[in-house]
């Protein structure tokens, strides 16, 4: 253990996947192979929305977002991840730690917001469909990404100087794959009650506000697509909110799971079990459908990629309408 004076914490160990033994070079395979693909992918939506000028509509412009986010998201978590599994004792610097926490914070705090957005552009697109275009102006998808982001890194501010003002003298073992809130405040040798209050409330703020706001726009989804006459309709209108709603039930399932208690019931095996399954495949799950599509295009019609994706994007627009 690394100090300074004897008092000052300069690094940290993380214990996260310390006990797996030799099961940790398997692990580093798979988790590899899930990123680089987690990555490709994202890249490939990206560039298909950037470049046909058909996609540049509200839904596709907050789904280029989101998937930007997700990428810095696990960039952020994955390859100091992936350089753990590698090392007998692997380590962080308390100044990586910290950068490593407030990105992550700020980015998971934007998405939870972005995710919500989203649900309000799938309730006005079903709801509202006339005036949508009015509604949700490009003016307005701006505003809507830059206070998702500005709201989720001034969170992340807080958090991180709550976290961090904590004097760490007791230990250095993060029992975690990365410095997350919980694991790391627990090292503190002095009282962090206050503090932990306080992030406890942010945590509901983040979690469960853009989750009742969620909720209530399907109320309305749900009450508008019954009165469509056409089963087809509504089969197609149901179609539209499939994606999103795997996304919210991940995403805030496995958040709302670890976050939203205090940290005296922190359980380090659990909490990092369920961490594991949703870091790194959590943008594979937000754009699984529309991939699925694309790679079965692909398979059976052997366009190039950009193409094909371009095709099977477009004319998931046209069946939404």
């Amino acid at each position: 253990m690394k100090r300074q004076n004897q008092s000052v914490i300069t690094e940290f160990i993380l214990t996260g996947f310390s006990n797996l033994g030799d099961l940790q070079l398997l692990l580093f395979f798979i988790f590899l192979l899930v990123y680089l693909t987690t990555l490709m992918a994202n890249a490939t939506i990206m560039t298909v929305i950037r470049l046909d000028r058909a996609l540049h509509t509200p839904m596709y412009f907050f789904l280029f977002v989101l998937s930007c986010s997700e990428t810095c998201y696990t960039l952020v978590i994955v390859p100091k991840m992936l350089t753990n599994l590698l090392f007998t004792i692997p380590t962080i610097s308390f100044s990586g730690c910290a950068v490593q926490l407030y990105f992550f914070v700020g980015l998971a705090c934007t998405n939870c917001f972005l995710i919500a957005v989203m649900g309000y552009d799938r309730y006005v697109a079903i709801c509202n469909p006339l005036n949508y275009t009015l509604i949700v102006s490009q003016a307005t998808c701006m505003q809507l990404i830059l206070a998702s982001s500005f709201c989720g890194f001034l969170i992340s501010v807080i958090v991180s100087i709550l976290v961090f003002s904590v004097r760490f003298c007791a230990s250095n073992r993060i029992n975690h794959f990365f410095c997350d809130v919980s694991p790391v405040i627990k090292l503190g040798c002095t009282d962090t009650n206050v503090k932990e209050m306080v992030i406890f409330f942010l945590s509901i703020l983040v979690l469960l506000v853009p989750l009742v706001l969620i909720f209530i726009s399907y109320v309305f989804i749900v009450s508008t697509i019954l009165k469509i006459s056409s089963m087809e309709g509504q089969r197609k209108a149901f179609a539209t909110c499939a994606s999103h709603l795997t996304v919210v039930i991940v995403h805030y399932g496995c958040a709302s799971f670890i976050y939203l208690r205090p940290t005296s019931l922190y359980s380090s095996d659990k909490d990092w079990l369920v961490a594991v399954t949703y870091t790194p495949p959590c943008p594979w799950v937000v754009l699984g459908r529309e991939r699925g599509k694309w790679k079965h295009s692909v398979n059976n019609r052997h366009p190039s990629c950009l193409d094909s994706a371009s095709t099977i994007l477009r004319n998931w627009a046209l069946d939404r309408k």
